[in-house]
């Protein structure tokens, strides 16, 4: 009788212990944070959905006049230079947290939105940025930028406008997603531990790169990056805003033997430029382990312990 007991009592405990288990377990599993995809879509895709209910159009163009002159309708003019500003430390750093929510939330933009971001001339890196900064802010939306930008736009004989369109303030809400991106102290880690196996890419053109221009603080680049300009990745003069194929794309960088599976630190001048690059690596080609460096030459440069190495790239 007495081993009975003992074996209701382990019963008993097990079962207990199960229970327990169940009722806490959707505390132990927390939600990751939402994954925001970007793509890119035609300026005849975008026409043909500017009427749908959850799309919100971004005109990132810096100058407001532009914006006024004329827009593609429905977009709501939010400059790119908005989103930063000097943080007490360095210039032209990206806004905290609550300013750049807030910023989203003015332009109308939901939590359930499909975002679309466009502006001109070589200003795909304003349209790349911003995109960056919905998924840095963990959007969980749906996010495109204009392949051509306004330019491939109005070349394609679409409707613009100058009329301003009326909405909501948006609700969307940012939660920060620190996996994107790396900040000093893990690049100085890096470029002191000589056995760490990261590609840094650094996309700004091959004089700045090589230190021949007299603008920073320090000139050159982080030792053993490689100089891939941004400019690389689009048609060229044509349009700045345009992509080359996936295909072009993929060779340049086979050819720079940046292979898919490779970690890869993207780092410019003040993180703007990076962002292109980032977004066609990780979204478009789908490499899995990119990042920006964001505070990137601007903040490098000004850490005297840090080395810097000068020169071309001789593959570019």
């Amino acid at each position: 009788m007495l081993k009975q007991i003992q074996r209701w009592k382990i019963q008993l405990v097990a079962f207990l212990a199960a229970v327990l288990a169940v009722a806490t377990l959707p505390a132990l599993v927390q939600p990751s944070a939402a994954a925001t995809t970007i793509d890119f879509v035609s300026p005849q895709w975008l026409a043909q959905h500017s009427h749908d209910a959850n799309l919100r159009i971004l005109d990132v163009r810096t100058n407001p006049l532009d914006y006024i002159d004329s827009h593609i309708p429905g977009a709501v003019n939010i400059a790119e230079s908005t989103f930063r500003g000097p943080n007490g430390r360095l210039p032209v750093q990206f806004w905290e947290q609550q300013k750049i929510e807030a910023l989203f939330q003015e332009a109308g933009v939901n939590n359930d939105s499909h975002v679309v971001i466009y502006s001109d001339g070589n200003n795909i890196l304003g349209s790349t940025q911003v995109a960056y900064l919905l998924e840095r802010g963990s959007y969980g939306g749906q996010v495109s930028v204009l392949d051509g930008g306004f330019k491939a736009y109005k070349d394609a004989s679409l409707p613009v406008t100058k009329e301003f369109p009326e909405y909501a303030k948006g609700n969307f809400t940012l939660e920060d997603n620190s996996d994107i991106r790396v900040s000093l102290d893990e690049v100085r880690s890096i470029v002191r531990d000589r056995s760490a196996r990261i590609t840094f890419i650094d996309p700004r053109p091959p004089a700045l790169f090589a230190g021949e221009e007299d603008l920073f603080i320090r000139n050159g680049h982080i030792p053993g990056a490689n100089n891939v300009p941004w400019p690389s990745f689009t048609v060229g003069e044509d349009n700045f805003h345009q992509l080359k194929s996936i295909d072009e794309i993929r060779a340049l960088l086979a050819r720079r033997e940046i292979a898919p599976n490779d970690d890869i630190i993207v780092t410019c001048s003040t993180g703007r430029e990076a962002s292109l690059q980032y977004v066609v690596l990780k979204h478009l080609l789908g490499y899995p382990n990119v990042r920006i460096y964001e505070g990137s030459w601007t903040e490098y440069s000004a850490q005297s312990d840090l080395p810097v190495a000068t020169g071309r790239d001789p593959n570019v």
